[in-house]
């Protein structure tokens, strides 16, 4: 891969909470690449580190409860390292961030386009006039109707919908080089979810933005991302193309993620569980296959005492050897692959 391609390159991160007086890391050594008009997904269960990946990106945590180490780079430059006035001037006009929940992230005293206008305001050098224009020029972008009615209203008057594409409008006002969008259409209902997708297609293919879409939906990963990343308990467990991870998925985690959505054409009429829960912070064992606990039926002797990750294929990266001897409880003694 061409350097010049690498927009966002992460090494060995961690990313820890305080809790009392001790730190507990939630990202844990994760290391990847973001390229160039690419939609990277990161999936997994709520608690796996995805949200925290993306907080860690941009710099929005408690600096006094939080610790980052590790690599952030973007432009030449180390984000982990900068001071907050730094990271403010990347903030918005080279990296934006879609956030999860629109109701929250907006101000309920101002008005949408004045919340709109305030990127324009710090990272550019347009007239009032100029700011106007862009405002409605990016409300239509995102496909709300009547923005000169829509600027002047306060978010409590927007729907769900509407709102998500306003926080998208903040997101790109000032055309940033990368999108961070953490489960940009998670309260959504169907319809809607697909114009934000499109939306996110759309945008990318005119800035040639790397996006990374955080998301538990394996249906929205499937019908967007160009390469995924598996994360569970702080640590990347698989990451592949798209494609390949779809149709060649190896370790037990995504296997078992991909086994729990419903099948239309299946005869099987129950609804496969995975096993267990993700465990706390404080409870996440820090040595042997983090997974091992939640497929207890697998021999101990089948995972590394430390997972590494393995290219099984070309670019096609495995967390542990224990996916080469997994099979679904309700198949034992059957192939493990």
């Amino acid at each position: 891969m061409n350097n010049l391609d690498q927009l966002l390159t992460i090494n060995d991160l961690h990313t820890g909470f305080r809790i009392k007086d001790t730190y507990y890391d939630a990202v844990d050594g994760v290391s990847l690449t973001l390229r160039r008009n690419e939609i990277l997904a990161v999936v997994g269960e709520s608690g796996c580190g995805k949200s925290t990946l993306a907080t860690s990106i941009i710099g929005l945590y408690d600096h006094n409860k939080t610790r980052v180490q590790g690599e952030i780079l973007y432009n030449g430059e180390n984000l982990a390292l900068l001071k907050e006035d730094k990271l403010n001037d990347v903030r918005g006009e080279e990296i934006g961030m879609i956030f999860q929940d629109p109701l929250s992230a907006l101000n309920p005293l101002m008005r949408i386009g004045e919340q709109i206008e305030e990127g324009l305001v710090y990272h550019t050098k347009m007239s009032k006039q100029e700011r106007n224009t862009r405002v409605l020029e990016l409300l239509k972008q995102v496909g709300i109707p009547n923005p000169d009615r829509i600027a002047k209203q306060f978010p409590h008057q927007l729907s769900g919908g509407m709102r998500q594409r306003v926080i998208i409008a903040i997101a790109i006002s000032c055309k940033p080089n990368i999108i961070i969008a953490d489960e940009p259409t998670t309260a959504l209902d169907v319809t809607i979810q697909a114009q934000i997708l499109d939306l996110l297609k759309e945008l990318q293919n005119e800035t040639g933005a790397g996006i990374v879409l955080i998301t538990h939906d394996l249906g929205v990963v499937a019908e967007t991302a160009d390469r995924v990343v598996v994360m569970y308990a702080g640590q990347i467990i698989e990451e592949a193309p798209v494609d390949e991870l779809f149709a060649n998925p190896r370790h037990p985690y995504t296997r078992s993620l991909l086994n729990s959505i419903p099948q239309m054409n299946s005869e099987n009429e129950k609804l496969q569980v995975i096993q267990g829960m993700v465990p706390s912070l404080v409870k996440l064992p820090r040595v042997g296959c983090r997974f091992a606990d939640r497929i207890p039926w697998i021999p101990a002797e089948a995972h590394e005492e430390n997972p590494t990750l393995h290219e099984v294929s070309p670019g096609h990266l495995v967390r542990c050897t224990c996916w080469q001897h997994f099979h679904f409880e309700s198949e034992k003694g059957g192939n493990p692959l």
